[in-house]
């Protein structure tokens, strides 16, 4: 009509364009989603009768584990050796020094998982190493040649501690030097290895440890001075200085048995020590004797003459 104006609105079938265009937009997702489940479902199923054909045409074949090359016998006795020279020492601790020795020299290493089934399965031969070693002879050498040199600690009653200094020579089992120190200097290591060079004569060598003062510049550099080569043993293998470490664990032993109240109780305590060790204490592996008789020359088992 002439002065209004008309709206007009598609229809479809009497219904509204946006309302047709919504009912199609979810008819076509619920299409999708049927054919989606539809196509899944196939699949899985073929992917199942596959299978089951798979199983029946092949047969099952048994899982191959992955089998590590054995070990050389070396190692296997050098296990057992180590095992026999530390028997406190734990499976981590024998891996660890084998490997420090072996890795660099054969590229070889142990885990300790190796280590503790090599100690599990042959403890009779770990005993039997060990009684080997108490037992064994040392090879002699001349007096004079080697001398071992270490450090040890005592505290006193109060707590203080007290450093001494012991040196042994080597084909005698002499307690050369067993001095308490007011210091732990290189010139205080020194002062006292002249004084033993003094007394007992120059050796042709010193063996120690690879603590710092034993290794330090102003060490090497006296010992050169005074024509001594040193020996220093590797890294964690305390068995390599063996003499001198027995020696240390004999005066820790005679020290725990006394009290010591002081500096001056501390020097006169190591000079009975040395005195009882030198003179009257027989020793295995000198065939009864003493080291001062060894040191001497003399054989109080030999037979005297008349």
């Amino acid at each position: 009509m002439p002065g209004h104006t008309v709206h007009s609105q598609s229809h479809l079938g009497g219904l509204p364009m946006n309302l047709f265009i919504t009912i199609w937009i979810w008819i076509r997702r619920l299409i999708v989603a049927c054919l989606t489940s539809l196509r899944g479902s196939i699949g899985r199923r073929q992917n199942q009768n596959s299978f089951l054909r798979l199983c029946r045409r092949q047969p099952a074949t048994p899982h191959r584990w992955f089998h590590a090359q054995p070990k050389p016998k070396w190692v296997q006795h050098e296990i057992i050796r180590l095992k026999a020279l530390m028997p406190q020492a734990g499976c981590r601790t024998v891996a660890h020094h084998f490997n420090r020795r072996w890795k660099s020299r054969k590229q070889m290493t142990v885990s300790k998982t190796y280590v503790a089934d090599t100690c599990r399965k042959h403890q009779y031969r770990i005993l039997e190493a060990r009684r080997k070693l108490k037992h064994k002879n040392p090879r002699p050498i001349p007096r004079n040649r080697v001398w071992g040199c270490d450090l040890l600690i005592k505290t006193d009653q109060h707590g203080q501690p007290h450093l001494a200094l012991a040196i042994l020579d080597h084909a005698s089992r002499a307690c050369l030097r067993l001095q308490r120190l007011s210091d732990k200097s290189s010139w205080t290591l020194l002062h006292e290895l002249v004084q033993a060079v003094k007394r007992y004569g120059r050796p042709q060598f010193i063996r120690t440890d690879n603590e710092a003062v034993l290794v330090s510049r102003v060490f090497r550099f006296g010992l050169w001075l005074l024509g001594i080569r040193q020996q220093r043993i590797a890294p964690g293998c305390p068995w390599q200085n063996g003499r001198v470490e027995r020696f240390i664990g004999t005066v820790k032993r005679e020290l725990a048995r006394e009290s010591v109240a002081g500096e001056r109780e501390m020097t006169r305590t190591l000079w009975e020590i040395r005195t009882w060790y030198n003179h009257d204490r027989p020793h295995d592996h000198l065939q009864g004797r003493t080291p001062v008789e060894v040191w001497a020359g003399i054989d109080v088992f030999a037979a005297k003459p008349g």
